[in-house]
């Protein structure tokens, strides 16, 4: 391993790598020195061990706190995909049933139109509830009652089923409230004893008090006057009280600065963590679904996770084309639509995972047995990935011989 001690014109960025992937240690210099980064991290694991682990740079917007080895930070919607490897869990011990009625689990969904979703619509956003029509008080997305009652009386916004629109924040809660009934657990807590500590992972939904000093803060990103307006952005501008403004605008008061939502358990947005905690929660389940003697799901419900569950050419939510598994986004290639339509998260064809507001991103991939996290706390245009995070990705597969993503996949 390479040891990395990088001078910037204002920082430090610190971390070890292989020589292998010294194409993944530069891009990360690249984000700091060309794509105005401030603070961030990067890890990746291949079969099951670290072959990247960098930080650096500030971990506050006036640039006088270092981003430490230990510094996290909140990873938006990068959370879905650790409240799904939870879900995973259950499923594979037959506590939790793909295609059973949600009801069956939690009696006081099925209303409302909602009566024949099942689990794994839940996963897949197509269960109808990607947000809420009522105005939420401020701070209801701290009241885990609160938040799953009013999900549980939500009219369906489809036929559960029969489309997928991305469920931003209500994820946490749909997912969420199942894995609670199942495991008896809160959700912070079952994720911290069937995922987090087995893998080391200092990732938490539900952040203790004593955690608070190690919080990096989160820069919004404000676009430019005359950056092109997508389908999405219309949406939210042209479409009161329509799903995407809902999704977007109606969550409850979550802000990641806010103590009182770093303590809830927020799954859909709140979880908080670095690129390291990030690849650790991923990594036994890119080398088969086991590691350090700790078994977390089976090779055939890992093959099921792999999978793509849902897809469409508009999003009802994002207005963009999506394609989901059972929890995790897969590759998702807009690149060739107009402008502000373009969002994307390229990977490769068997990679799972999931990206977070800004940029973040953790995902496993299987068939590279590989495993990645990427954090930062400036937040970037777009609604998946920006060149700051995609360009590490890219990295990391060059590194690994892949030769082209042009199909919309990474590929060798």
């Amino acid at each position: 391993m390479r040891t990395l001690n990088h001078q910037l014109d204002n920082g430090l960025l610190h971390g070890s790598y292989d020589p292998t992937f010294a194409g993944v240690a530069q891009a990360f210099i690249d984000n700091f020195e060309q794509h105005n980064e401030v603070g961030a991290s990067v890890c990746i694991t291949v079969d099951g061990n670290p072959v990247v682990d960098l930080w650096g740079g500030h971990a506050d917007k006036e640039q006088s706190q270092p981003w430490q080895e230990d510094t996290i930070s909140v990873v938006f919607s990068s959370t879905k995909g650790a409240v799904a490897l939870a879900a995973h869990t259950l499923i594979d011990a037959g506590e939790l049933e793909l295609d059973k009625p949600v009801a069956h689990y939690w009696p006081e969904f099925a209303t409302a139109g909602k009566e024949h979703a099942t689990v794994r619509m839940m996963l897949n956003h197509s269960a109808a509830v990607p947000c809420l029509r009522q105005k939420l008080p401020d701070l209801a997305c701290c009241d885990w009652q609160q938040m799953v009652e009013k999900i549980a009386a939500e009219e369906a916004f489809w036929e559960p089923g029969t489309r997928h629109g991305y469920h931003m924040i209500n994820f946490g809660w749909t997912v969420g409230e199942l894995i609670r009934r199942v495991s008896g657990e809160s959700l912070g807590a079952y994720f911290k004893r069937a995922i987090a500590t087995p893998s080391g992972a200092d990732f938490w939904i539900g952040l203790p008090e004593t955690e608070d000093h190690r919080v990096a803060s989160m820069i919004p990103y404000r676009p430019p006057k005359d950056a092109p307006r997508g389908k999405f952005t219309q949406a939210l501008l042209g479409e009161p009280n329509g799903i995407s403004q809902l999704a977007l605008f109606n969550q409850g008061g979550f802000n990641p600065a806010k103590a009182e939502c770093r303590r809830a358990e927020i799954g859909g947005a709140g979880g908080i963590g670095n690129g390291r905690s990030l690849a650790q929660i991923y990594a036994p389940f890119a080398v088969g679904g086991s590691l350090n003697n700790h078994n977390f799901v089976s090779t055939d419900t890992l093959a099921a996770m792999a999978e793509v569950s849902a897809a469409s050419l508009e999003d009802a939510t994002l207005r963009i084309p999506t394609r989901f598994g059972l929890g995790f986004m897969k590759s998702m290639d807009n690149r060739a639509l107009t402008p502000g339509n373009q969002d994307s998260a390229i990977l490769s064809a068997q990679a799972f995972g999931h990206v977070g507001a800004g940029g973040s991103i953790g995902f496993a991939d299987p068939a590279a047995r590989m495993s990645f996290g990427y954090t930062m706390n400036r937040m970037g245009p777009g609604i998946l990935m920006n060149e700051r995070g995609q360009g590490l990705v890219d990295a990391v597969y060059r590194s690994l011989g892949y030769t082209s993503n042009a199909g919309g996949v990474w590929h060798k």
